[in-house]
This record gives structure tokens, C-alpha cells and sequence, in this order.
């Protein structure tokens, strides 16, 4: 994969999809071959901190307690105290929470609360605060410079299935952005495979309401 021909693919898209009346994710989908999901070597998880933004907002919530409360209500996009645990034992409530947040961050002394609240609805989804993208906090001079990051993650994720799909980007973003952050992410991806290339099957680029088009 190069820079022409991501640019190649970008452009079909462009012709090839009807304008819509707002601006479609670019999102990067690569399917794997020859790996064992079983075997837990074989699986991917893990995140990449891109080059440029997304151009859309990642939403973060944050499950504290009263001593990271006043710093995560500033800087998050929803803070939910430890006192309020309780009111998530209820499934449809807990589910709901997992699917408006992009980003889960947690105190770290409350990770065992977390875990036995949020952790049905949160675990299936890949969004249990997760010490690999730093959302495990301990102190408030944490907060900002996470949720600043988050902005510019994407999680990569394949254990039951061998296709990974991530938003790199929106469609009218400076093509120069989409196509560093695309090869930043399938670059990140080679490094954890048991293989390299040699497990890649597939890469596609497909807009929100578009048909994928390879690469």
C-alpha cells in the first residue's frame, strides 16, 4: 500500500459516492488471513495515536470519584461519580451509557467498581478504561492532555472476527491528512501481526453511506 494508490482509492470514492448534505467518515477496513483468534498471540488490540484529528469529536465519560470530580467535569463530556454506580446495575442503562461514549476513562482505586457495573455492557464493546491509551488516571493533571489524545485515537481491535474497521478520518479533510494517517494506522497494525503483510488479505476505504472500494 502507497500514497498513490490511497489517493487513487479516495478519489473513486469522491466519484463514485452521491453527495450527501454532510460530511461522511473515511473509515480504513482491513481484513486479516491466517491467524488463529483463538490463540491470544493472534489477536489485535491495541491503539493508534493518528498524525492529524478525525474532524469529529470523540466523546469521552469519566467514572470517578469525588476526588478527580471537579478536574472531569471541566474537561469531559460526561462525569459519573461513584455514587452514582449504583444507578447502572440496571443493564439498559449501563448499555445505553456504552453506546453514547466513544472513550471510557476510570480512577484507578475504583477500577474494581468499574469492572462490576460497567463491565457487561462495556467489555463486549472495547471500551473498558484501558491502561494501554493512559484511562486509568490517579491525579487531575491527567485529565486534559487524555482527553486531548483521545481526540486522536482509534482502537483496533479483532478477536472474534478477522476484520478490523476504523474511522481515520471525514471526506473533506485535506486528502495529504487521510492518506498519512491511513498508512500511520496500517504501518501500527504490520508490527502486531505474527506475519506482517503477509496477514493482510484486504484493504478497503469506504465512506459512511458508500460501498468500499480497495486499495
Amino acid at each position: 500500500m502507497d500514497k498513490k494508490s490511497i489517493l487513487q482509492a479516495l478519489e473513486k470514492l469522491k466519484k463514485e459516492s452521491k453527495k450527501r448534505n454532510f460530511s461522511q467518515s473515511v473509515d480504513l477496513i482491513i481484513t486479516l488471513k491466517d491467524l488463529d483468534l483463538k490463540n491470544p498471540d493472534h489477536q489485535i488490540d491495541f491503539f493508534v495515536n493518528l498524525h492529524h484529528s478525525m474532524n469529529k469529536k470523540m466523546k469521552v465519560c469519566a467514572l470517578v470519584g469525588p476526588e478527580l470530580a471537579d478536574e472531569c467535569k471541566k474537561v469531559c463530556d460526561e462525569t459519573i461519580l461513584s455514587t452514582q454506580f449504583i444507578e447502572y446495575k440496571e443493564p439498559r442503562k449501563a448499555k445505553s451509557l456504552a453506546k453514547k461514549y466513544d472513550f471510557f476513562i476510570a480512577q484507578a482505586s475504583l477500577m474494581a467498581q468499574v469492572a462490576s457495573t460497567f463491565g457487561r455492557a462495556l467489555g463486549p464493546r472495547g471500551k473498558m478504561p484501558n491502561p494501554k491509551v493512559g484511562a486509568i488516571v490517579v491525579a487531575k493533571p491527567q485529565i486534559k492532555p487524555l482527553y486531548e489524545k483521545l481526540q486522536q485515537t482509534v482502537h483496533l481491535i479483532a478477536k472474534k472476527e478477522t476484520s478490523i474497521h476504523v474511522l481515520v478520518g471525514k471526506e473533506d479533510q485535506e486528502p495529504e491528512q487521510l492518506v498519512d494517517n491511513i498508512i500511520y494506522t496500517y504501518e501500527q497494525l504490520i508490527h502486531h501481526l505474527p506475519k506482517e503483510k503477509n496477514n493482510i488479505n484486504s484493504i478497503n476505504l469506504k465512506l459512511t453511506m458508500s460501498k468500499p472500494v480497495n486499495i
